[in-house]
């Protein structure tokens, strides 16, 4: 039998899968899916990262998420109301240039490692 329905408390969520700059935590994580939320401070910019084989979609509850990624010096902003799509192994950073907190929901599947840190790409500077 699969496990019920069930509903997780916003104080019921942990911090995981940290990265420099965001503060990620964790509602449940599956074999094949984790959801939770990350929320990036004013002028925060996180380390580079990817997700593994996991495919991510965020949506932005809050705030302004910047996101930079390997192969290109720009840069795409996502606003409350936007979903984002990271595809698996996108060496990619999250920035908030606003003057208020950001607020992402988060969806990865395909069960890879949740975050990986990494060192930046050569065509950027950290």
């Amino acid at each position: 039998m699969s496990e019920p329905v069930r509903v997780i408390k916003a104080g019921d969520l942990v911090a995981a899968d940290p990265t420099s700059g965001m503060l990620r935590m964790r509602a449940f994580e599956l074999p094949i899916l984790w959801a939770g939320q990350v929320i990036t401070q004013p002028g925060v910019t996180s380390g580079w990262h990817h997700h593994d084989k996991n495919e991510s979609s965020l949506y932005i509850v809050s705030g302004v998420l910047r996101l930079e990624f390997e192969g290109t010096d720009d840069y795409l902003d996502a606003v409350a109301g936007d979903f984002v799509h990271v595809p698996a192994y996108t060496i990619h950073r999250e920035s908030n240039p606003s003057t208020t907190p950001s607020v992402a929901i988060i969806a990865r599947a395909g069960g890879g490692t949740p975050t990986i840190n990494v060192d930046p790409p050569h065509s950027k500077r950290s």
